[in-house]
C-alpha cells in the first residue's frame, strides 16, 4: 500500500464517520428557528416606514435554518461536505437586493444558520442583541431634512418669474431652480427648496395672477449634505 492510499484511508477513517446526536440536532435547530423568528419580527418592525414584502422577510427566517442544516450535514462527514460545496457552487442567485438594509438582514440570517449550525450559540444570540442594538442607535441619529420639490406651471414672462421668485424666498429658507419647461407661452419650473410650512406657500402661488397649477412633492430619499 502506497503512502498515498495510507494517507486516504487515515483521512477517511477521521473524519468520514462523524455522527451528531440527536439532542445536538434538534437543540441547533430549535434555537435557530428562535433566531429566524426573532428576525422576522425585527425585520417587520424596522423597515414599518418603507416597502415591506413579506415574501423577503419569510426567505429570512427560512434561510436561517436551511444554513444551519448545511452547516449539520457538512459535520457528519468531509465526503457529503465536499459534495455539498460542489453542488452549492452552481446556484446562481439573480434577484436583485435594492435596499442595502435587506442585504444586512441577510447576511444575518445567513451568519445565524452558520453559528448555530456550528453549535456556537452564546455567539449566536450576542451578535443578534449587537446587531439588533446597532440597526436600532444608529436609525435613532437623525439626519439633514431632505429638500422639497416644488412645481409651478405659469403664463407670463419676466414679470411672471420675479413674482413666482419673490413669494417663494419670502416662504422659504433655501430655494434653487433645477429646470425650467417652455410648452405654447406656459412655463413651468422645478425648484429644490428648505421649508417649514408648505401650505402658505402654495396658497400665495396658486392666488398669483397667471399661475394654472402648483405641486410641492416631499420624500425620504437620501440626503445631500
Amino acid at each position: 500500500m502506497s503512502f498515498k492510499d495510507i494517507l486516504k484511508k487515515s483521512f477517511l477513517e477521521n473524519y468520514a464517520g462523524g455522527q451528531i446526536d440527536v439532542s445536538t440536532i434538534a437543540l441547533a435547530l430549535v434555537i435557530t428557528c428562535l433566531l429566524a423568528i426573532y428576525i422576522y419580527f425585527f425585520y417587520r418592525i424596522i423597515t414599518k416606514k418603507s416597502f415591506y414584502s413579506k415574501s423577503f422577510n419569510i426567505s429570512l427566517a427560512a434561510l436561517a435554518i436551511i444554513t444551519a442544516a448545511i452547516i449539520l450535514t457538512i459535520q457528519t462527514s468531509v465526503v457529503v461536505s465536499l459534495g455539498m460545496v460542489g453542488a452549492l457552487s452552481i446556484v446562481r442567485f439573480r434577484t436583485a437586493i435594492k435596499d442595502p438594509m435587506d442585504l444586512v438582514f441577510l447576511f444575518w440570517s445567513i451568519s445565524i444558520g452558520i453559528i448555530c449550525g456550528a453549535g456556537i450559540f452564546g455567539l449566536a444570540v450576542a451578535v443578534s442583541i449587537a446587531v439588533t442594538v446597532v440597526i436600532l442607535v444608529l436609525d435613532k441619529i437623525p439626519q439633514a431634512k431632505a429638500p422639497q420639490i416644488l412645481l409651478v406651471s405659469y403664463i407670463g414672462g419676466r414679470k411672471s418669474d420675479d413674482a413666482v421668485d419673490s413669494i417663494i424666498s419670502d416662504h422659504a429658507n433655501y430655494f434653487k431652480e433645477k429646470s425650467r419647461t417652455i410648452v405654447n407661452g406656459q412655463t413651468s419650473v422645478a425648484y429644490e427648496l428648505r421649508i417649514s410650512e408648505g401650505k402658505e406657500l402654495c396658497e400665495s402661488l396658486s392666488d398669483l395672477e397667471g399661475v394654472s397649477s402648483v405641486s410641492l412633492l416631499k420624500h425620504d430619499g437620501e440626503v445631500t449634505y
